[in-house]
């Protein structure tokens, strides 16, 4: 294998902004603050993909995006440093073909879970990809004591092993990651997840250890579908406000 892959070809220039919106987008929602990272498939080249260079969500760029092969090995030689955890996207992308986005994130109210025996449901319909379940990756079952980092492609591999078939999972005392077929469904995803979590904060709060009428499977299932298009609404709301403040 060559240092330095061949790249997946010219991505349009809309796109590429549309990735560094992303990871503002994420920012301003409170799913990512100076940590965490977006990625997506290379529209031309399934076995390459998209992220900005190692910087705080909130300042990223069209300019800072960064091609890579699915080893997570940058494409340009003079590519700038990337983050350490980029092995995360690689493996999730190169194990499952369905998916097109993928976000890492330490979102503060979903950390809890990964902590705790306490699942994580789908407390409301935009939140219905959580129905199906949500695994908890512990790296320290397979690598002992470490970091706590997904650095290299073992340790991204033994992820999305944990993750399954599933959207979601959990990385015990680290954060998650929330995937999709496509930029727009996963930032969704990475959204409602964070807000689901804080209203089963809550909803524990209020039952007292009762129970919790969280959707069941089939109800995830079926609001699931919906939300495909129409989370887009939210999507297209986010960007217009990234747009104002940059520009592009």
């Amino acid at each position: 294998m060559s240092a330095h892959p061949t790249s997946g070809g010219a991505v349009e220039a809309g796109v590429l902004a549309d990735l560094a919106a992303a990871s503002r987008i994420l920012a301003a929602r409170g799913v990512v603050d100076g940590f965490g990272h977006v990625s997506m498939r290379h529209p031309h080249a399934p076995d390459r993909y998209l992220m900005a260079r190692a910087i705080a969500p909130a300042l990223v760029t069209p300019d800072d995006i960064v091609e890579y092969d699915l080893d997570s090995t940058p494409c340009a030689a003079d590519a700038p440093k990337g983050f350490l955890e980029r092995f995360i996207h690689g493996e999730i992308l190169r194990a499952r073909p369905d998916i097109h986005s993928v976000v890492h994130s330490h979102s503060p109210s979903v950390i809890p879970f990964g902590l705790t025996d306490v699942k994580m449901g789908a407390m409301f319909h935009n939140a219905a990809f959580l129905a199906q379940g949500v695994p908890v990756f512990d790296i320290s079952e397979r690598f002992g004591e470490t970091d706590m980092l997904v650095c290299d492609c073992a340790k991204g591999v033994a992820l999305a092993e944990s993750l399954g078939d599933k959207d979601i999972a959990l990385m015990r005392a680290h954060g998650s990651v929330a995937c999709g077929p496509n930029l727009q469904v996963a930032v969704f995803r990475a959204v409602y997840t964070e807000v689901s979590a804080r209203i089963q904060h809550w909803s524990h709060a209020l039952a007292g250890g009762g129970p919790i009428a969280a959707l069941s499977p089939a109800e995830g299932a079926l609001a699931d579908v919906p939300n495909q298009t129409a989370g887009l609404r939210a999507w297209d709301l986010w960007r217009s406000e990234i747009r104002e403040q940059t520009g592009w």
